[in-house]
C-alpha cells in the first residue's frame, strides 16, 4: 500500500480525508501543491496556488482542500504538470483539461492568459481519445489511443517537434519521423521530449545540451530523431528527469543517458553520457523505472520488488543504484527527491489488498480462523498453532512434545497476567509491543522465561523510555530480577541522577533489603551519598 502521508503536504489532511483518496499528485516548484481524487470521484486541491495552478478560480492559497466541481465525476486517468506550474490531465473518456501558468501557451488554448480554472483543450483533440499526457517545464504533450502524438507550448529548443523554435499555441500533431508510426509511450524532460513506438523504437527531440536525447551528440533537434544506439533492443517504457533519460526494455534491461551531475545515470561516476549505457547489469530483471522532469533523481523496481534509487537524494549525489527498504518507486520521490513531488498520478488502491504482515496482524485474536485458545485470568485469546510454531521456539517444542489430537484446544496460563500474555502473543503476529513500562516488566519476565531475546530487548527499550522518578526503583528491581544488565545499569544511573526525588518515593523504602543495601553501597562508591 502506498502511503500518501509520506509527502509532507498531506499531513495537512485528516485521517478521514486521507482514507478517502483513490488517486493523488503532489506538484509545484517546492512540492507545495496537491490534487487528489476520492473513491466517489470527487476532485480536491490544496496548497500554495502559484500561477493559479490549483484551478480554483482565484489566486489564493489554501490549506483546506477545495473541490474542483468541473472535474468531479470525470474519471481522471493521466495527469502531468510543468514548472510554472501548469497542469494537464486526461479522463477515461479521452478528454483533456488544462489550467495554471500559460506564459508560453502551454495550456493549448491559443492564448498566453493564465488558466484560473480547468478548461477543456479542444483544438485537434476533440476528435481524439487521449490516453496519456506529459509536461516539460513549459510545454505539453498528449497521446491518443490510436498512437498519434500532439505537442504545444514553449518551443525554444524544438521540444514541440514542429521543425522550428516558434512557440506552439495549440496542439499540433508531431509527425516527421513519427509519421505512420504508433506511439505507445511519452515523457518530457525540462525542455526535451521522448517517445516510444509500438515496435520498441525510441525517438527524441528538443534540447540536447547534456545528451539527453541519446543521439551521440549534444545538438538540439527540432523534429523527432530515432535513438539509433537502441536499435538492437525493444523499449517498453521511457522516463525523463530534468536533463537525463531512462529506458526499460522488454527483457528488463535498463539504459540511461544525458546529464549526470548528481550521478542520476547510475554509472558510478558523474560524467554525462551522449548515448545510452546499460546500468544495473548485475541486478535482476527491472520491471519499472521512474524519473521526473523537475528532479535529478532516478528509481527502479526489480521483479522481486526491490526498489533502487540514485542521483540527487536529499542533497547527496548517489552515483550508483542504492537498494532501499521501500516497496515502490513513488516512496523514493516522497522521501529523497528535491522537490518531493510525485513522478506520476499515484493510485492508492489499498482497500482490497493486504500484505502478509497486515494479514497476520488482522487475524490475531480472531475466533473465526483460530485453532487454539489461551485462557488467562478467565479471558480467551485466539491464536493459530502454525503461526506460534513458526515464530516461537517455546511453542514449537511444546507442540511437538506434548500436543495430540485428543487434547483440549484451550491452554490455561496462570503464571502471567492477561495484558502481558496477550501482548506477547500479539508480538508474535506483529513484531511490535505497545505496553506501559510497568506491564513491560512482566513481559520482560516472560521473554526471559521463553528465551525470546529480541522481545527482551524491546521490553528494555520500553522501560527505558518510560522510566520516571516514581517507578525507577521498581524498574531497577525488575532489571536485577530478570538479569537484564544493560537495563539495570540504566535504571541505576537514573536513580543516582535523581537521588533526592527517588529516595522520597514509597518504592524506594519497599525495596528488598539486600537489593536496597546493594544499591546504597554502589551509589556510595559513586559518591552519591556524600552529603
Amino acid at each position: 500500500m502506498v502511503d500518501v502521508g509520506k509527502w509532507p503536504i498531506f499531513t495537512l489532511l485528516s485521517p478521514q480525508e486521507i482514507a478517502s483518496i483513490r488517486k493523488a499528485c503532489v506538484f509545484g516548484t517546492s512540492a507545495n501543491e496537491a490534487i487528489y481524487i476520492t473513491h466517489t470521484d470527487e476532485v480536491f486541491v490544496f496548497g500554495l496556488n502559484c500561477s493559479n495552478c490549483l484551478g480554483t478560480g482565484d489566486n489564493q492559497s489554501t490549506i483546506v482542500p477545495k473541490k474542483l466541481e468541473a472535474l468531479c465525476g470525470k474519471k481522471i486517468s493521466s495527469l502531468s504538470y510543468g514548472s510554472g506550474p501548469h497542469v494537464i490531465l486526461c479522463t477515461e473518456d479521452g478528454e483533456v483539461y488544462a489550467w495554471g501558468h500559460n506564459g508560453y501557451s502551454q495550456l493549448g488554448n491559443g492564448t498566453t492568459n493564465q488558466g484560473i480554472t480547468p478548461v477543456q483543450v479542444c483544438t485537434n483533440l476533440l476528435i481524439k481519445k487521449v490516453v496519456e499526457v506529459a509536461c516539460g517545464s513549459h510545454h505539453s504533450m498528449a497521446l491518443s489511443l490510436d498512437g498519434d502524438l500532439y505537442a504545444w507550448g514553449y518551443n525554444n529548443c524544438g521540444q514541440v517537434g514542429s521543425g522550428s523554435t516558434a512557440n506552439q499555441p495549440t496542439p499540433r500533431r508531431v509527425s516527421n519521423c513519427l509519421q505512420g508510426k504508433m506511439v505507445v509511450g511519452i515523457a518530457c524532460g525540462q525542455t526535451s521530449s521522448m517517445a516510444v513506438v509500438n515496435n520498441g523504437e525510441v525517438y527524441g527531440w528538443g534540447y540536447n545540451g547534456n545528451g539527453q536525447l541519446g543521439l551521440g551528440n549534444n545538438g538540439n533537434q527540432l523534429t523527432p530523431c530515432r535513438v539509433a544506439a537502441l536499435h538492437s533492443v525493444c523499449v517498453l517504457q521511457i522516463a525523463c528527469g530534468y536533463a537525463h533519460t531512462l529506458a526499460l526494455t522488454d527483457e528488463g534491461l535498463l539504459y540511461a543517458w544525458g546529464a549526470n551531475t548528481y550521478g542520476q545515470l547510475g554509472t558510478g561516476n558523474k560524467s554525462n553520457q551522449l548515448s545510452p549505457v546499460q546500468i544495473m547489469m548485475e541486478k535482476e530483471r527491472v520491471v519499472e523505472i521512474a524519473a521526473c522532469h523537475s528532479a535529478h533523481t532516478s528509481a527502479a523496481k526489480t521483479q522481486s520488488g526491490q526498489v533502487y534509487m540514485w542521483g540527487q537524494c536529499r542533497g547527496q549525489s548517489v552515483t550508483y543504484p542504492h537498494l532501499t527498504h521501500f516497496a515502490c518507486t513513488d516512496d523514493v520521490f516522497a522521501c529523497f527527491a528535491t522537490p518531493a513531488v510525485m513522478w506520476r498520478l499515484l493510485s492508492v488502491e489499498h482497500e482490497d489488498f493486504l500484505t502478509v504482515a497486515e494479514s497476520l496482524k488482522k487475524e490475531f485474536d480472531s475466533p473465526e480462523t483460530s485453532d487454539l485458545k489461551f485462557r488467562v485470568d478467565g479471558k480467551y485469546i485466539h491464536v493459530h498453532k502454525a503461526v506460534l510454531k513458526i515464530r516461537c521456539e517455546h511453542f514449537r517444542t511444546m507442540f511437538q512434545s506434548y500436543w495430540n489430537e485428543d487434547m483440549k484446544e484451550v491452554i490455561e496460563i496462570d503464571q502471567f497476567s492477561y495484558p502481558v500474555y496477550r501482548a506477547f502473543l500479539e508480538y508474535l503476529y506483529t513484531d511490535s509491543v505497545d505496553l506501559p513500562p510497568e506491564d513491560a516488566i512482566g513481559l520482560l519476565d516472560l521473554a526471559t522465561s521463553y528465551c525470546e531475546n529480541r522481545l527482551k530487548k524491546l521490553c528494555q527499550h520500553i522501560i527505558k523510555r518510560g522510566i520516571t522518578v516514581e517507578n525507577a526503583f521498581s524498574l531497577l528491581s525488575a532489571a536485577v530480577r530478570y538479569d537484564a544488565e544493560d537495563l539495570e545499569e540504566f535504571c541505576f544511573k537514573f536513580c543516582v541522577n535523581h537521588l533526592t526525588e527517588v529516595t522520597q518515593t514509597t518504592a524506594f523504602w519497599q525495596m528488598d533489603g539486600p537489593l536496597l543495601k546493594e544499591f546504597i553501597a554502589k551509589a556510595s562508591k559513586c559518591g552519591a551519598f556524600k552529603n
